[in-house]
């Protein structure tokens, strides 16, 4: 009976749960697999795409209406960072002589015709006029770039400064503005009454800052609804410098792209 205890209880310890390995050591029962605990932690979250630029219609610099002159080729953004000179979208670069309502207009339909307000834009720098353009191909041309408010409503939409700086001129419609970066903005037809009150010359302005509304007025005949925007900056050619009339549209295209995309 004794003989038949001892191999009773030898049996137990080499083949219960639990038992040991040569070493002593616990080893864990046949035809169990010791599962591996996860290295690293949680996989790490993917970045959100970028959002994707918001863009508008607009024919390239230097594309005029067809038949109403020849536009400058020169594509520098003569006033990289300026503000939009309108404080607020939509607006519409285009013609105001050479869409609806203007006197060279490509059919019938006033100046609130809601062709005149809608995209592409469409550049009008050196469109033929009689004014002195060293900048357009002929030597002559419309020196700035018309552009409409969001309506066809006067002395509503703000105007404002293009970059920090001093109020150099004040006329019945008309504001010139030195920037600090040494560009000369001039705003023309806006509400006379709002300019003259609101404004001085020598005052320091700064970035966004309003200085008028966009009007009709043209001295003693009213124009459409529009701001007639430029940019003069220093250009050397030939050694020499002078402080010229520059093409507006690629600065509108980009400082437009900006408050877009900073509205959206």
């Amino acid at each position: 009976m004794r003989r038949l205890a001892v191999i009773a209880t030898l049996f137990f310890i080499g083949t219960g749960a639990g038992a040991c390995g040569p070493s002593g050591v616990e080893t864990a029962p046949k035809g169990d697999t010791p599962v591996a605990e996860p290295q690293g932690g949680l996989p790490a979250e993917s970045e959100p795409p970028a959002p994707e630029p918001v863009t508008w219609p607009h024919e390239p610099s230097g594309g005029l209406v067809p038949g109403s002159g020849t536009g400058a080729t020169d594509t520098t953004i003569w006033a990289p960072g300026m503000r939009f000179p309108m404080e607020a979208a939509p607006a519409y670069a285009n013609s105001q002589v050479y869409g609806y309502g203007g006197f060279a207009a490509p059919g019938p339909g006033g100046q609130c015709d809601a062709r005149n307000y809608a995209y592409p834009w469409r550049d009008n720098f050196c469109e033929t006029r009689g004014w002195t353009n060293t900048m357009c191909p002929t030597g002559k041309g419309h020196q700035g770039q018309d552009i409409r408010p969001a309506t066809c409503v006067k002395k509503v939409h703000n105007v404002v400064a293009a970059e920090a700086g001093v109020i150099t001129s004040i006329g019945s419609y008309s504001v010139f503005l030195r920037g600090d970066s040494g560009l000369i903005y001039r705003y023309l037809h806006m509400d006379p009454a709002h300019v003259q009150t609101i404004l001085t010359e020598g005052q320091r302005v700064t970035r966004g800052q309003l200085i008028g509304k966009v009007s009709d007025a043209f001295g003693g005949s009213a124009t459409t609804i529009h701001l007639h925007f430029e940019i003069k900056a220093p250009v050397t050619a030939n050694g020499s410098t002078a402080v010229i009339f520059v093409p507006t549209y690629p600065s509108l295209e980009d400082s437009y792209g900006r408050l877009l995309n900073a509205a959206a």
